[in-house]
């Protein structure tokens, strides 16, 4: 896992991250914060090459619980919140916070209410370019319910959806065009290995053409 910290953004209305915190569970690891985009200076003349992110977007159902339930049987929850992640919109959103140039999601969706839903929390996040962000017709937006234990652990069960089933057998030539211009790229494992692979490729292909040169002074 290329980052640990697992930011989650509202998916809609009044479930902001901080009402998932109002209960008495103590304050887990992968809490939200606020996504406001720091200022920056930059000009677009000197802007840094952008930060791209080539993984998942799920949207995610956290269930508090006391316990896991046993084999046939159903628990309670004491409370319950979708909020937007996966680990490639949680990379894209930081990248998006620190504002030193533009960051790019690449990502498959559904074309469905959660799809259209994770792309809001993301445009409403500031900062993140979805240009590369693609509906994937006949394939669910990824999804994950996660069980939240009073002790801040938690199990979760992952539905890969567009994210394992969207991708054509090539990676897009635009999506591979903006993966070479990246000043950071960012990869993991939410997405089929071999999309990793094909981009890592291109990517070890266009470092390659780079011949590193040395000044030398003779006296």
């Amino acid at each position: 896992m290329a980052l640990e910290a697992r930011l989650r953004l509202p998916l809609a209305g009044p479930t902001p991250a901080t009402a998932f915190l109002s209960g008495s569970n103590p304050k887990p690891s992968h809490i939200s914060f606020s996504l406001k985009p720091a200022s920056t200076s930059l000009s677009a003349a000197n802007a840094p090459p952008p930060i791209v992110v080539v993984g998942s977007a799920n949207a995610d159902i956290y269930v508090e619980v006391d316990r896991l339930p046993l084999v046939g049987e159903t628990v309670a929850a004491s409370a319950g919140h979708s909020l937007a992640g996966g680990k490639g919109a949680n990379q894209a959103a930081c990248g998006g916070r620190l504002a030193l140039g533009p960051t790019y999601l690449v990502a498959r969706v559904g074309d469905d209410a959660n799809g259209r839903l994770l792309e809001g929390a993301l445009a409403d996040a500031g900062g993140v370019r979805l240009d590369r962000v693609a509906r994937a017709p006949g394939a669910p937006s990824g999804h994950a319910v996660v069980m939240l234990m009073p002790d801040g652990q938690n199990s979760i069960i992952i539905v890969g959806g567009a994210n394992m089933e969207g991708w054509a057998p090539e990676v897009d030539q635009e999506d591979l065009d903006l993966i070479r211009q990246a000043g950071v790229l960012l990869l993991q494992r939410e997405i089929p290995d071999w999309v990793n692979i094909q981009v890592a490729q291109v990517v070890a292909l266009a470092l390659s053409a780079y011949i590193p040169t040395f000044e030398v002074t003779l006296d």
